[in-house]
């Protein structure tokens, strides 16, 4: 299936290439330009690549995110390296480049066949990168929800090989782990008095999620904090982005385990106020401005959405788009249910994203 362009990407791109143009004089960033400066002199382990492009690595980059990261990173003038685990994966990357689907760049594209089961084979992929974007996730087709309880530990042990492979690469200066909302969410209104606010702060109770078999946000939640404890180990300089229901372009025929598995206890997440969707491609550039902010001032945590969900024909809309009953998400007894309990905020990524001249998501 192809990968349509919507008009906001298209204008993107090409003001994008207008600014390259008329800062650079040619597609090729200039050495001295003032980002890639900045984040060369802000870091004593930089690697000259005798003029060549910075060079940075994609978990899982086929992947309906992994795309659109890869494609973002490309417009901004990286060399892209993306991990294959198998020749699915590799005729699968042909076909996005016979596509289309995939840009084409000066810098190329190289993928490298690695196991994430295996430290040793992300160490050697990681060779020469100054930076890791870790996006693989993983689902279960069989599962009930797309994901299974075993899927989790499966997860972490990734998750930790990731941070273990990075932090053994010398070249390896800073990491992005895509994360979910999902482990900020999930808490436990029973036993005290929570603050109204769900944000960058907040972390999910696991607890709850085990009870409520959430194995995905379970998955998504020890993933997360098993990064975050590795890399404080190791030393890695690490940022997390924890977004919303990924959508897009053919979104669900593209990512339907994902979004299945994401939307288990949904009818809880739309009472209160907590269903947020993001644009796969605005996800994308999330991921590019916190990885390039992270050598002056990015750091920590970001959740990232561009629409909360709070009305119930919003909820049926987007119900009719994945093609599940409305009932998923909305209850019988929703319209009775009054306000929304909770606030999602987004106002780390919003700041951050302001600062370095960006488009900056809606508000909460």
């Amino acid at each position: 299936m192809g990968f349509v362009q919507t008009e906001e990407r298209r204008k993107t791109e090409i003001e994008e290439l207008k600014r390259m143009l008329v800062g650079c004089g040619r597609l090729n960033r200039r050495k001295d330009d003032e980002e890639l400066q900045g984040r060369r002199a802000s870091s004593k382990q930089a690697v000259e690549f005798n003029g060549e492009e910075e060079l940075v690595c994609v978990t899982s980059g086929v992947s309906y995110l992994g795309v659109a990261i890869v494609n973002r990173l490309l417009t901004r003038g990286y060399s892209v390296r993306i991990i294959v685990d198998n020749e699915e994966d590799k005729e699968r990357l042909r076909e996005l480049e016979t596509s289309g689907e995939m840009r084409t760049s000066k810098n190329g594209i190289d993928a490298v066949m690695a196991k994430l089961t295996e430290v040793e084979s992300l160490v050697e992929a990681f060779q020469g990168c100054h930076g890791v974007f870790h996006t693989s996730a993983f689902t279960d087709p069989a599962g009930l929800s797309g994901y299974t309880k075993s899927m989790a530990e499966i997860e972490v042990k990734a998750s930790e090989n990731v941070m273990e492979a990075c932090s053994r690469t010398p070249s390896v200066r800073n990491c992005v782990v895509t994360s979910s909302l999902l482990t900020c969410l999930w808490r436990d209104t029973t036993t005290h008095e929570l603050p109204p606010v769900v944000n960058h702060e907040s972390w999910s109770d696991e607890s709850l999620c085990i009870r409520k078999k959430l194995w995905y946000a379970v998955g998504k939640l020890r993933a997360e904090k098993a990064a975050w404890k590795r890399a404080k180990e190791r030393g890695l300089k690490l940022a997390t982005i924890c977004p919303g229901l990924i959508t897009g372009p053919e979104y669900f025929g593209r990512n339907p385990t994902a979004t299945i598995a994401y939307l288990k206890g949904g009818q809880e997440m739309f009472k209160d106020g907590l269903l947020a969707t993001v644009d796969v491609m605005k996800l994308a550039e999330a991921h590019t401005c916190v990885f390039e902010a992270m050598n002056k001032t990015a750091c920590g945590r970001y959740i990232c959405f561009d629409r909360v969900i709070q009305v119930e024909d919003e909820a049926e809309r987007l119900a009719m788009e994945i093609g599940i009953p409305a009932n998923q998400i909305v209850s019988e007894d929703a319209s009775n249910c009054g306000p929304a309990r909770f606030v999602l905020s987004n106002k780390k990524l919003c700041n951050l994203m302001s600062r370095t001249h960006r488009s900056c998501y809606n508000r909460s």
